[in-house]
């Protein structure tokens, strides 16, 4: 992947259009989480209901501290499987909008183990990271498929790093005293249990 691509994603970003980019499970719909119209439009074209939270993506743990209440074993995960297929579930800070997260006061958050995202992730800051498809549709894994889905006018730039598959990642929701698996994933309950 070329810094040109790169480049065009992010301006594509910083215009508030939506794209799609490789993850280290599947293919994801980002958009700029501080933009809310650009929040809006990934709900709208995926058709997925307002009150469905949308995941966002991050560089770091850095980068995660600053949209979220980071605890210890948010940090223990994130030492021991970030960048990975898990997504830890935290409470949000008061810079994430109602929209990313559906009104609530939790957020999702991953660090994906793809450097081109990472690359993207670094170069822009955090974006919504649901998977490119029509909600409650399959989940598909190559962009010329994504892309019929889709309209012309609903995606600004697709990253195509070819065939992408993989299980989804794991979801922990720490926002509780006590750890919770909300969907076990690529990463097993017990290598999560072990850790925390």
């Amino acid at each position: 992947m070329s810094k040109r691509e790169i480049s065009d994603v992010v301006s594509a970003l910083q215009k508030g259009f939506l794209v799609v980019y490789p993850t280290d499970t599947l293919y994801a719909l980002g958009a700029d989480i501080y933009k809310k119209d650009a929040v809006r439009r990934v709900f709208e074209i995926k058709r997925r209901p307002f009150d469905n939270p949308l995941p966002v993506a991050v560089s770091s743990f850095d980068n995660m501290k600053e949209i979220a209440y980071t605890t210890e074993s948010a940090k223990c995960l994130t030492d021991s499987f970030l960048p990975g297929p898990l997504t830890l579930i935290l409470k949000k800070r008061s810079c994430v909008s109602d929209v990313v997260t559906g009104g609530l006061d939790k957020i999702a958050v991953r660090i994906p183990g793809n450097g081109i995202a990472l690359e993207l992730l670094s170069s822009f800051g955090p974006l919504t990271v649901t998977s490119a498809n029509i909600h409650g549709e399959k989940t598909l894994g190559i962009i010329n498929d994504i892309r019929m889905q889709f309209k012309d006018k609903d995606v600004s730039v697709y990253l195509d790093c070819g065939r992408l598959e993989g299980k989804p990642s794991t979801i922990v929701d720490l926002t509780s005293e006590k750890p919770r698996i909300i969907r076990e994933g690529m990463i097993p309950t017990d290598k999560i249990l072990g850790v925390i």
